[in-house]
């Protein structure tokens, strides 16, 4: 095991052109000397910032998110070069200093006039000249950072967004709206709670940190080390164990960071060279990887940051929506092991030699405590408490956990770094939730995601499926270009209601978008985790997403099951629930055969297509589709063991 723990911190070595979140090196600054000491200290107060309010109570809205903003648009600007290719990488430009010194002036402004801000008559009482152009200047900024952290799709959208806001009234026909003036839209985009400082940000600056923080806090303490380990350790020596080690290590990752992409070249740097070795090629493992790390987002407890906000909008605990993602979780994950098996049979892998594997019971002694701090979450919001206090007690677990066991040396200086890059963690959840806010604001004042939501449902006639395929092809191109945080927030206003207009519960229609813009990691052209998996298996990115997208295919097909039947949401009787849930994990069983096209043998293409057609009918929920599905899928099993033939072929 010492062995295989050497080769892990040799491969992440091999592969730190990524940061934490993933994203290229060549956009970062690499800060030594008094300039990267002071921003530290910067990025350890916003930590502790959010500590303190988890303690003590949260502030006045106003306050906590702009003091939130303002933190991390100081750092944006301190540790984002302006250009991947920009000089000075290991220091900051003056121009730069200035923006840092400009965010923090501005957004303090807001945290000292927050109960002022909160108190005066909104679009009555008027703006001040300096009002305005604080406004002005801040969004200039929060663009800025924007095109350094998200990129230019983001800034994209919100300019067209911002300029339908100014000149919108000038427009022919049905879009067109009443026209406001600039203090009017300065107002509600910067000093009500419906723009920039509205829910998303809210819950970046509350939960959302906190949790990130959690992960880098784990991550400090050894427990990510400990989690792979114990994956090799129990999959290891089964057929085609290197792959499933990458499915069971990203999924607990991958709900930890909560970033695909992060996740993908972490736990990959171990997992794609291992895979490679024993016989997989190099897409097939890169997808591999891509996809269970891609799979963390909706995994439970955590599920990035996107449930938290998900839960804020729909006004229910978060552990509603941690229950009610499970059972699509686990069918998830279910169909890429499942298929990862059958590539393994089918080309007749084995699994690693069990000689040089330490017993899954040593592993689980050495480090089984590492559990506990999950636990921790799980029972503190199952009993009603606060995401922002499970978090903050997650957090006091897991230091306690690496201060008294042997693997982690928890001490005074691993804390402190933890402090300092869960804030520089947090940037890009917190940039895209403001960002995100501006446009949210402009939909609001407007009126247009109403008039959205009557194009789509006028497009599809009304129809619900051609509704949620429209709605799904938005989730994937949206957030082909943004984090998943961003393109769900934006999706809320402008297709959710249409879904809910049709009759889609609103819990339902949350998970479908949210869904979809998670599995865009994954979706050609632009597939982020599958190009980042790539990389290191050294593989063709297009080659590597679209077996991605086969392996991810149960996340394109479960969301419109529990659209149509919410029991794979957990909603409905208890026998309705577990019906459907036995009959969707044979329909996806029988999915996964049908994408490798192996049951018992090679399948013909005649088999495989009624395979999928008939764990399609079984995945869906009702009686009658579970009698048809269960009748195809028994008649390709039979003929399968009447007529088997080992057809092995390459792929």
């Amino acid at each position: 095991m010492e062995k295989s723990n050497q080769q892990i911190q040799l491969n992440v070595e091999k592969h730190e052109d990524y940061d934490d979140d993933g994203n290229k090196q060549a956009k970062l600054r690499v800060l030594g000397g008094k300039a990267g000491l002071i921003i530290s200290i910067l990025a350890i107060a916003m930590s502790l910032f959010h500590l303190y309010t988890g303690l003590f109570g949260v502030f006045e809205s106003i306050l906590q998110r702009s003091a939130h903003l303002g933190f991390a648009l100081m750092l944006v600007f301190a540790i984002y070069k302006p250009a991947s290719k920009a000089a000075k990488s290991k220091s900051i430009p003056w121009y730069d200093w200035l923006l840092i010194l400009t965010s923090g002036l501005i957004y303090s402004y807001f945290v000292f006039n927050a109960t002022d801000i909160a108190a005066r008559m909104t679009y009555i009482e008027p703006l001040s000249g300096l009002q305005i152009g604080l406004a002005i200047v801040g969004g200039l900024i929060l663009i800025e950072a924007t095109r350094r952290v998200i990129g230019n799709v983001l800034v994209i959208i919100i300019a067209l967004f911002l300029l339908y806001g100014i000149f919108g009234d000038k427009l022919p026909g049905p879009i067109a709206h009443g026209g406001f003036d600039l203090q009017w839209i300065t107002d509600h985009l910067f000093f009500t709670t419906t723009g920039v400082f509205s829910t998303p940000l809210g819950v970046s600056a509350t939960f959302i940190f906190l949790f990130i923080l959690f992960g880098k806090f784990l991550e400090v303490s050894g427990a990510g080390q400990f989690f792979i380990d114990l994956s090799v350790s129990a999959m290891g020596k089964y057929r085609g164990g290197p792959a499933k080690v990458a499915v069971v290590a990203s999924a607990i990752m991958g709900t930890i960071s909560g970033s695909a992409v992060a996740n993908t070249v972490t736990t990959g740097a171990f997992t794609i060279p291992m895979m490679k070795k024993t016989g997989y090629k190099g897409h097939f493992a890169g997808a591999v990887e891509s996809v269970a790390s891609t799979g963390g987002q909706i995994t439970p407890p955590i599920m990035g940051a996107s449930a938290f906000i998900i839960a804020s909008y729909l006004g229910v605990p978060y552990i509603e929506i941690a229950i009610a993602a499970i059972i699509p979780a686990v069918l998830f994950y279910i169909s890429v092991f499942m298929q990862v098996d059958l590539r393994a049979k089918r080309i007749g892998l084995h699994g690693l030699n069990k000689e040089n594997l330490e017993s899954t019971w040593s592993v689980f002694k050495k480090g089984f405590i590492f559990f506990l701090p999950l636990i921790v979450i799980v029972v503190m919001l199952a009993g009603g408490s606060s995401p922002m206090r499970a978090g903050l007690f997650a957090i006091g677990a897991t230091i306690l956990v690496g201060i008294i066991n042997r693997i982690a040396k928890m001490d005074f200086k691993p804390i402190v770094k933890a402090l300092d890059l869960g804030a520089r963690a947090s940037l890009e959840t917190a940039i895209a939730c403001a960002a995100a806010g501006l446009i949210v604001g402009v939909i609001g004042f407007t009126g247009i995601g109403l008039q959205f939501s009557s194009l789509i449902i006028s497009l599809a006639g009304g129809v619900l499926l051609i509704t949620l395929v429209l709605t799904a092809i938005t989730s994937i191109i949206l957030g082909m270009g943004l984090p998943t945080v961003a393109a769900y927030i934006v999706q809320v206003p402008l297709t959710i209601p249409a879904l809910i207009e049709l009759g889609v519960s609103p819990l339902a229609a949350h998970f479908f978008v949210f869904y979809f813009a998670s599995i865009s990691a994954i979706t050609p052209p632009v597939a982020l985790a599958a190009f980042a998996a790539s990389g290191i298996a050294g593989s063709d990115p297009m080659k590597t997403s679209l077996s991605a997208l086969k392996l991810g295919i149960a996340a394109f097909i479960v969301p419109f099951i529990f659209v149509y039947g919410e029991q794979l949401l957990l909603v409905g009787s208890p026998g309705d629930i577990i019906l459907a849930t036995v009959t969707a994990i044979i329909g996806i069983i029988g999915v996964a055969a049908a994408v490798e096209g192996w049951v018992l043998r090679n399948a013909f293409w005649y088999e495989r297509i009624l395979l999928f057609i008939g764990s399609i009918i079984m995945i869906m929920t009702g009686i009658w589709t579970d009698l048809i599905g269960i009748v195809i899928l028994a008649g390709i099993y039979l003929l399968q063991r009447f007529y088997r033939k080992d057809l092995l072929t390459g792929i």
